[in-house]
């Protein structure tokens, strides 16, 4: 291919393993421009480290880990090249808005308000 830039998929370990990082990151509340500076780089590197654009360096897998508060094995934790659907708990709160929800479900006090709430959400999710 000459004169074409060529373009590769990122490997799947290094998308499950920024999956974490950003679930990790978002439990903290943390922001990528403050992980970032925490890191000594730009917020942009961060989101493709989260990605998996970029691969994450053992060393600086270590640094994140201790400014995440969290074991550098957590990362690799159940790590599957291949998962389906959403069985992993990283895929569930891969989001701010997921992490806000899940934040408010555990607040709610009353166990059949629980399951009142989780009713909706799956006839939300599954409107048929």
């Amino acid at each position: 291919m000459k004169g074409r830039a060529m373009t590769r998929k990122p490997d799947p370990l290094d998308v499950e393993v920024g999956r974490k990082v950003r679930a990790l990151r978002l439990n903290k509340d943390m922001s990528q421009e403050k992980l970032a500076e925490a890191l000594g780089l730009t917020f942009q590197q961060v989101q493709k480290y989260e990605r998996g654009t970029n691969r994450i360096s053992a060393g600086r897998l270590q640094r994140i880990a201790k400014i995440l508060d969290v074991q550098t094995s957590v990362f690799f934790a159940d790590t599957k090249e291949s998962r389906s659907g959403s069985d992993n708990l990283f895929d569930l709160i891969d989001s701010a808005a997921a992490l806000r929800l899940l934040r408010a479900y555990s607040r709610i006090p009353t166990p059949e308000l629980k399951r009142i709430v989780a009713s909706l959400a799956e006839q939300l999710a599954d409107p048929r």
